[in-house]
């Protein structure tokens, strides 16, 4: 029966739900001022949705599905990777915290 949780219409929402989250703590340290913090949620919930793209199938990946399975994933892991890559190696300037 697993996968009858995944023909509802909220379980094939389940995994876009989940990266949605963490991209909007994300958003949230980056509006109160911690936008390195920011920044890496926001490259994480990328990875995120890399790992969950290659784990779940087409039909229960929903809204995270784009492409073909490794294309999305390569894009979303080296997406994601370039964010924290940034996020973690920019020094002084104006928003330096």
């Amino acid at each position: 029966m697993p996968e009858q949780r995944w023909r509802s219409a909220a379980g094939r929402h389940l995994p876009f739900a989940l990266v949605l989250g963490v991209a909007a703590l994300g958003f949230l340290r980056i509006v109160q001022y911690h936008w390195r913090q920011g920044a890496v949620l926001i490259g994480v919930a990328l990875l995120v949705a890399a790992l969950l793209r290659v784990l779940v199938t087409d039909e229960q990946a929903g809204l995270i599905a784009i492409r073909g399975r490794s294309v999305d994933a390569l894009l979303y892991s080296g997406l994601g990777f370039a964010v924290i890559a940034v996020a973690m190696t920019i020094i002084g300037g104006p928003l330096d915290r």
